[in-house]
């Protein structure tokens, strides 16, 4: 049995970038990583542009100035100042050749065409200088940046439409026991609804991972052997939910080890999670998660998440972490690291109820883990605890 420390690293290991890229429009890439680096086509901005709503001004020494004209954003105007003369101006507009600072329309007092300054401006106060964001020709968005709302704005400012990025992996979901069934049913006596692949399903979704199929295998060797020889071949990862514990009805493991799966690990010293297994065939990534719903969550953000963020080009991807103060008393039980569902709330965190493994009521409610370490015995209210934030927002 390793750390959690250890199975981090392992998989860090043995988890590299794809090489095979993807073009897409650029409206489509939220979530995904640049291939390439991506070079301005343009100055961004592509003229001097005023910062707020005032006056363009050639500045001189006296503090009146003349208006001779106004310009609006979009306009195609070019006016030629002179020295002591001024233009109304607005957010966005270009800044006349001639103007070297923009004064906001607050700080000024107007009467007619005539113009006094009531504070000081300094050259190239609120200017917007041309390229200031990009120049053209050289690098607006390097290599390996994930793509979020505002690089995806910031590259249609560009003018840029589609963008090279790595392709995310196809995943396989593989549900293992008799005694699931679908939700909508009848349950039968000893029955309970299957719930793991949706909530990975839906998990992998909000993380921008949406090429996932959901398979379902009844414990029986034959057939489980079949499906996982299936899935591995036409996937890049594939998640098992349950049968790789030793029980006599659990053939995950056995199925694998047929299969020429390379077990990388197979038990962590952690609660919730402990019957964690991670392997390769080739360079198709395996996870078997435990059965017990909350623990297979807390796998699938600590483990399951890193590796597919390394696998979609995501090479310096970890789970935000942040120090809090609890608002609960806890005493662990046992020597392994464990994972705490709980509330993070501006520098406070709360210890939920309800710490099961099967619990999905109390990860319902939690946006965040409390961490405590193999070698931590308890937790006293307002002691500092670490706390990972999880990514569900």
């Amino acid at each position: 049995m390793i750390t959690v420390e250890q199975a981090v690293q392992i998989i860090s290991n043995n988890v590299d970038k794809t090489t095979i890229s993807r073009e897409i429009n650029v409206s489509d890439a939220l979530n995904d990583v640049l291939f390439d680096d991506v070079i301005s086509p343009i100055n961004m901005p592509p003229f001097r542009q005023s910062a707020m709503d005032g006056y363009a001004l050639n500045l001189h020494a006296p503090a009146v100035y003349s208006i001779i004209g106004e310009v609006k954003a979009g306009d195609d105007f070019h006016p030629i100042l002179k020295t002591g003369e001024a233009v109304r101006i607005f957010t966005g507009a270009p800044v006349p050749d001639a103007a070297n600072a923009v004064i906001m329309q607050e700080k000024v007092k107007v009467d007619g065409s005539v113009l006094k300054l009531m504070f000081s401006v300094n050259v190239n106060d609120n200017v917007r200088s041309l390229g200031e964001q990009a120049m053209k020709g050289e690098i607006a968005l390097k290599k390996g940046t994930k793509l979020n709302p505002a690089s995806i704005a910031f590259l249609t400012t560009l003018g840029i439409t589609k963008v090279k990025v790595y392709k995310k992996p196809e995943i396989a979901i593989v549900v293992t026991g008799n005694e699931l069934a679908k939700a909508g049913e009848a349950l039968q006596y000893g029955q309970i609804y299957e719930s793991n692949a949706v909530m990975l399903r839906v998990a992998l979704k909000q993380l921008g991972y949406g090429k996932v199929s959901v398979h379902k295998v009844e414990d029986n060797y034959e057939n489980t052997f079949q499906l996982l020889n299936n899935v591995i071949e036409q996937h890049d990862v594939v998640l098992v939910s349950g049968g790789i514990s030793v029980g006599d009805y659990d053939f995950v493991g056995k199925a694998l080890n047929e299969l020429s799966v390379q077990e990388l690990f197979y038990k962590v010293k952690q609660k919730p999670g402990k019957p964690l297994f991670f392997g390769k065939k080739e360079e198709n990534v395996i996870f078997a998660l435990p059965g017990n719903p909350a623990a297979a969550l807390s796998c699938f953000y600590m483990y399951v998440l890193s590796a597919l963020e390394l696998l979609s080009g995501n090479m310096n991807f970890s789970l935000n972490r942040t120090k809090a103060l609890s608002n609960s008393d806890y005493i662990k039980r046992g020597d392994r690291a464990q994972f705490l569902k709980a509330i993070y709330d501006n520098g406070n965190v709360e210890i939920l109820d309800g710490q099961s493994s099967s619990m999905l009521h109390t990860f319902a409610l939690s946006n965040a883990l409390v961490y405590l370490s193999e070698t931590a015995e308890s937790i006293t209210k307002n002691d500092e605890v670490e706390v990972i934030l999880l990514p569900i927002n």
